[in-house]
């Protein structure tokens, strides 16, 4: 990646992250060096949230914000009618993308970043196309 590139990391890549599954190390080493900013979306921050409640109850949920800021993620919390818009576009194309994904894509594409991802099922087609850079964990 290039010097003071944005680093996008979606909710798959974050918990990876988080539950030390394989890839983690990627996500580990690009929180602590790469140049540009790290960021996640809101709406993958939920996503992390509500798989963190899901397993270990609302209170270890409550502290998602807390550990994700701490271990380096920017949680990007603007949301446009432009951007939100944009991610709908996304979705409209790319129909097998799921919306909290648009999210993240619209993020990388508007900060010129690169997506930080394990799902090939859903980001083999886009990395493909070239709709962004994107670099798979595992």
């Amino acid at each position: 990646m290039p010097a003071e590139q944005a680093v996008i990391f979606d909710a798959c890549a974050a918990l990876a992250f988080l539950h030390q599954e394989e890839g983690a190390e990627v996500v580990a080493d690009l929180l602590e060096n790469a140049d540009g900013r790290r960021l996640i979306h809101a709406i993958n921050a939920c996503e992390v949230y509500y798989d963190i409640y899901r397993r270990s109850g609302e209170e270890a949920a409550g502290e998602v914000e807390r550990i994700l800021e701490k271990s380096g993620f920017e949680i990007e919390t603007s949301l446009t009618s432009a951007s939100w818009q944009a991610a709908g576009r996304l979705k409209a194309v790319w129909r097998r993308i799921s919306l909290a994904d648009c999210f993240a894509l619209n993020l990388t594409m508007r900060e010129g970043g690169t997506l930080v991802t394990s799902d090939h099922h859903e980001m083999d087609r886009l990395a493909e196309a070239e709709l962004c850079p994107i670099r798979f964990i595992r």
